[in-house]
C-alpha cells in the first residue's frame, strides 16, 4: 500500500483508478530482470584452470595463509600432507584429534568465535548466520570424513575432482588452511598437468 500514490487533499489511496502501472508512484519499471534469467559469467576453460591452479599453489605458502587469518602457528611446514586414513574417519572425536594433532584445531576455534547474526533482512532469508572459513580438507575418496567433519566451524571437506576457487580462495583471497590425503595429491597431479 506504501507505494499507491495518494489522492491530492487526503491521506486515502488512490486505489482501483485505471491500469496497474497507475497504480504505484512513478509507475513500475519495465523489462524488470526476470527469475528464468540465469545470473552467471562463463569463464574461458584455461583461464577457469589458471585460476585453481593458483589457488592450489597458494595453500602452500605460509605468508599468504597468515594474511588470510588462519590460526596456524603450530604448523610448520606447508603445504599440509596427510596420510590416506583421514579419509576414513568416521566421527567428530577421531576428526578433532587428527585436526589437533596437525596442529589445525585453534584455526577451528577462531572460526567459531566468529560466528555471528547478519544484520538486516537477509537474517529472514535463510542467511542468519555470517560464518568464518576454517581449514579446507582435500580427499581422493570420502569413506566418511564428510559426515564426520561437518559439525566442526568452518571446516570443509571436497573431493580432489569438485576443486574450485571458491573452496580453496574463498571471499577471492588465496591462501586458504588446507590438508591434503596424499593420495589427492598424487590424484591433483593427474588431474591439473
Amino acid at each position: 500500500m506504501a507505494r499507491v500514490p495518494r489522492v491530492k487533499g487526503t491521506r486515502s489511496p488512490r486505489a482501483g483508478q485505471g491500469a496497474i502501472a497507475t497504480m504505484t508512484v512513478g509507475g513500475r519499471s519495465a523489462h524488470t530482470s526476470m527469475p528464468e534469467k540465469k545470473i552467471y559469467k562463463r569463464i574461458n576453460r584455461k583461464e577457469r584452470l589458471l585460476a585453481v591452479r593458483s589457488a592450489i599453489a597458494a595453500t602452500g605458502r605460509s605468508d599468504l595463509v597468515a594474511s588470510r587469518g588462519h590460526a596456524s602457528a603450530k604448523v610448520k611446514e606447508f603445504p599440509l600432507v596427510v596420510v590416506d586414513e583421514i579419509e576414513s574417519l568416521k566421527d567428530v572425536e577421531s576428526v578433532k584429534g587428527a585436526l589437533e594433532k596437525l596442529g589445525v584445531w585453534e584455526d577451528i576455534l577462531r572460526a567459531k568465535s566468529r560466528v555471528g547474526v547478519r544484520a538486516g533482512v537477509g537474517k529472514r532469508r535463510g542467511r542468519r548466520a555470517k560464518k568464518a572459513v576454517g581449514p579446507l580438507v582435500v580427499v581422493a575418496e570420502e569413506k566418511g570424513i564428510r559426515r564426520a567433519a561437518r559439525n566442526l566451524s568452518g571446516v570443509d571437506v571436497v573431493k580432489v575432482e569438485r576443486l574450485s576457487v571458491e573452496a580453496l580462495a574463498p571471499g577471492t583471497h588465496p591462501g586458504r588452511l588446507t590438508v591434503w590425503s596424499e593420495s589427492a595429491l598424487k590424484k591433483l597431479n593427474e588431474i591439473y598437468e
